[in-house]
């Protein structure tokens, strides 16, 4: 099972850090803690979403073992 990682505000939007999930796509991901978690939807679409350090399209299959990282727009640079 993939294990999403929730940075920054992600974070603060879900109340967790991390959490394992079931869905075997990137895309079936996202829409899914999209509905579980409501109040994510005004920042997820602005967030880079990495597997295993990577950038990957919604189409992209995601292995058990695989950490996802939620990563909101970050200020500064």
């Amino acid at each position: 099972m993939p294990v999403v990682r929730y940075f920054a505000a992600a974070q603060e939007a879900t109340g967790l850090d991390s959490e394992r999930r079931t869905e075997t796509t990137l895309g079936a991901l996202r829409r899914a803690i999209a509905a579980e978690h409501p109040g994510l939807n005004p920042i997820l679409p602005r967030c880079a979403v990495l597997v295993a350090g990577i950038r990957v399209e919604d189409g992209a299959a995601l292995a058990a073992d695989d950490l996802v990282d939620v990563l909101p727009p970050f200020a500064g640079g």
